[in-house]
């Protein structure tokens, strides 16, 4: 029996792009993997954004990693609590194109763009 490991990532994004302030975003696009390929992608408007609003909300959607451009502290320590991984830095790009770099270790890892 194939083990079909899923994952659930998720990408700040505007206009379908990445993008850079994790908590000015438009919508998360939800990336489903399964045995490191991409099968699905949803578009999710999040809660109003409140400190801590966003990080809540996608750890009840069961989301395992998140890739942004940046984000403050506290959000990261919110994930971190939730044993969500966090990559910061990424550029804009597409969600799957930025997933699909990740899952082949080949995602850039920029600033924190959000260090305010």
């Amino acid at each position: 029996i194939l083990n079909n490991m899923k994952k659930l990532f998720a990408v700040p994004t505007i206009n379908e792009k990445l993008c850079a302030h994790f908590g000015h975003c438009a919508q998360f696009a939800v990336v489903e993997t399964i045995d490191n390929k991409v099968v699905n992608i949803d578009y999710l408007s999040p809660p109003v954004h409140e400190p801590g609003t966003y990080p809540r909300f996608l750890a009840g959607k069961g989301i395992s990693t998140i890739i942004a451009g940046g984000m403050g502290e506290k959000a990261k320590d919110i994930f971190a609590h939730n044993n969500i991984e966090v990559f910061i830095g990424a550029n804009s790009d597409r969600p799957e194109a930025l997933v699909e770099q990740y899952l082949s270790d080949q995602l850039v890892s920029g600033d924190n763009q959000c260090d305010h």
